[in-house]
């Protein structure tokens, strides 16, 4: 997810695939981070990115530069291998890239009015999808091979969203989701649901994808907000829960498996979230689940690192908890050694 605004340290924060690792990016360069230990991975100090994606754990990254330097071009996408510290490949578009999606099988290049879909492998191009202006370059992506669907905005004056199967190069849907223009989209993993907001902010909707039918409407809150981030708990059958930062300040989580809407936790700051892990324990009196615990990881645009647990009950009862926090920015060893609350 990239900071379109200049107020913060961080361009640009993003999870691989399964959520296993992070990546952040300053005006001086990048780091990739282990979440479940704090480790600093890796780090190459060479100026500002605006886009700097994972492919899982590999050491293959997609990176784009910020522009500030003209080796840096936000016009040039670089395929770059940390092992060996040197690019792959490089690829020079006509306009500015403003978002990068892939997988194993396939490379998402979304530019503001044409998206390019290639074979990651051979780089060769599958597919040009012409798109309404998208200034943001607003788009999800299931990354899984079995449910492999991208999702773009289909107009600039109200909230529908194209719904492209990747692996299969057509369309797949198109889905009228708000009646104002989208400000947020997201895939659950495996292509099972998506998920969007509006510029109004208000309303969360979620749609079965093999359908393109509602499943779920969440309300966010009464006043409008700009949503930052959606994002789908990590599943091999259904995703469990949904979380959403706001500018109003909160973390927002919408629980799809429990009668429950919303739970929030305060957040003073621009920020980023995942949620990297959901168990569930059941009612050994009947078949349903008794509670929920999720692992929901928090990127902030000043440069922290927080983790939480939440606890959902069949009650309806919530509880958050702090695990663990540090600073992204003030260290430049691997050997980074996290602060336990």
């Amino acid at each position: 997810m990239a900071n379109h605004s200049s107020s913060y340290p961080i361009l640009h924060a993003s999870f691989n695939q399964n959520n296993s690792g992070f990546v952040i990016s300053t005006p001086d360069g990048f780091k990739i981070f282990d979440p479940n230990t704090g480790r600093l991975c890796y780090e190459r100090a060479v100026g500002g990115f605006i886009i700097v994606e994972m492919l899982y754990s590999s050491s293959l990254l997609a990176i784009v530069g910020a522009g500030e330097q003209p080796s840096l071009s936000p016009r040039r996408l670089c395929l770059f291998d940390t092992k060996t510290n040197a690019p792959l490949r490089e690829m020079t578009f006509l306009t500015s890239i403003l978002a990068v999606r892939l997988n194993r099988k396939r490379l998402v290049v979304v530019l503001k009015e044409k998206t390019y879909i290639y074979d990651s492998n051979s780089l060769a191009i599958l597919d040009t999808i012409d798109t309404v202006p998208n200034l943001k370059g607003l788009c999800a992506f299931s990354p899984s091979l079995d449910g492999c669907f991208l999702a773009l905005p289909a107009s600039t004056t109200k909230g529908s969203v194209l719904v492209y199967n990747v692996m299969e190069l057509q369309s797949h849907c198109e889905i009228d989701a708000h009646l104002s223009p989208l400000a947020a989209i997201a895939l659950s993993s495996n292509g099972t649901y998506i998920a969007t907001a509006s510029e109004q902010g208000t309303i969360i909707r979620v749609h079965l994808v093999s359908e393109a039918t509602k499943s779920y409407s969440f309300r966010r809150g009464t006043y409008p907000s700009n949503i930052f981030s959606l994002s789908f708990a990590p599943s091999l059958q259904l995703p469990d829960i949904l979380a959403a930062t706001s500018s109003s300040g909160s973390v927002h989580i919408f629980s799809l498996g429990f009668d429950t809407n919303q739970r929030s936790k305060k957040s003073r700051v621009r920020s980023y979230t995942v949620v990297r892990k959901v168990d569930k324990v059941a009612d050994s009196s009947s078949s349903e689940f008794a509670s929920c615990r999720a692992v929901i990881s928090l990127i902030t645009y000043n440069g922290y690192f927080q983790e939480y647990t939440l606890s959902i009950n069949n009650q309806n009862e919530s509880s958050w908890s702090l695990e663990r926090e540090f600073n992204l920015l003030s260290f430049h060893d691997r050997n980074l050694a996290a602060r336990h609350l």
